[in-house]
């Protein structure tokens, strides 16, 4: 029998335009499927395409996945907004982090124009530019500062992962969001950023791998436990503030939580899809 470590059901929200051609998008139910498992946590997850991404203040936990370009660029950049300024866990990955940058740049750095060369690959002030060397389906070392969410959790200075990828952060550009506060935590073994960090925030990590792809998927990556975790606990949180009437999405929360039973992944709108799907 599974115990529950938490009290609450953890609603998460996976943003992106689910297709059965994204490998990540097979490999996340089944990680958090072992996560409900091994860990005991009481999660429901929910698809929210980008195009229909509203209200996302209802969710303990927000993970912008990849399969950019999306369908809305506004839609994924609007999710990542919501989840840094209300202090909702967070997890980028792959073009979650590409967005986070854009995102960042926009809103905190005031960079209002930037823009990603796979939406716009003419555009006159790209953030997000072509990797020099394409990472799509490679694996490589990346090296983790100490001191660090993402060295803590690693417990190591160096870490094999996974990529899908083809457009990374302008290294020109780094300087612009750590001066705003966004922290560089990982790099490869050229000096290009690969995982950002909020040390202020909740839990706000985002990385250009895909830790779900990390093994077979029976053991999840350390980030994505902590990103799990760390939902949990915001359920926690939020259930003793609805119990004293000051959840802010009650109302949100509650038809989250009748649309989807615990073990199932709902879809925004269109019904309850098996996690083993």
């Amino acid at each position: 029998m599974t115990v529950l470590t938490h009290a609450y059901s953890a609603r998460i929200a996976l943003v992106g335009d689910r297709s059965p051609h994204v490998r990540s998008h097979q490999r996340v139910p089944q990680v958090l499927d072992r996560l409900r498992e091994r860990e005991g946590l009481d999660l429901d997850v929910y698809w929210v395409a980008t195009d229909e991404v509203d209200a996302m203040d209802a969710f303990d936990g927000i993970w912008v996945l990849p399969g950019s370009p999306y369908r809305s660029e506004a839609g994924a950049i609007s999710a990542i907004q919501t989840a840094r300024e209300r202090g909702i866990p967070f997890l980028g990955t792959c073009g979650g982090f590409q967005h986070t940058m854009l995102e960042y740049a926009r809103n905190v750095c005031g960079a209002t124009g930037v823009q990603h060369a796979e939406n716009t690959p003419d555009g006159d002030d790209l953030l997000i530019v072509p990797l020099a060397c394409s990472l799509d389906g490679h694996e490589a070392t990346v090296e983790v500062r100490p001191g660090t969410l993402a060295g803590r959790l690693l417990g190591a200075e160096r870490s094999t992962e996974r990529y899908h990828c083809s457009y990374g952060l302008d290294p020109a550009r780094q300087s612009l969001l750590e001066e705003r506060g966004l922290v560089f935590s990982a790099y490869d073994a050229e000096g290009a950023p690969r995982v950002a960090e909020l040390p202020e925030h909740p839990f706000f990590l985002v990385t250009l791998f895909q830790p779900e792809l990390s093994g077979d998927g029976t053991r999840p990556h350390p980030f994505i436990q902590a990103f799990a975790h760390a939902a949990a606990g915001q359920a926690g949180q939020h259930a003793a503030a609805g119990q004293a009437g000051q959840h802010p999405a009650a109302g949100d929360a509650g038809q989250h939580a009748a649309a989807g039973q615990a073990g199932q992944i709902v879809e925004a709108g269109r019904g309850a899809i098996p996690a083993s799907r």
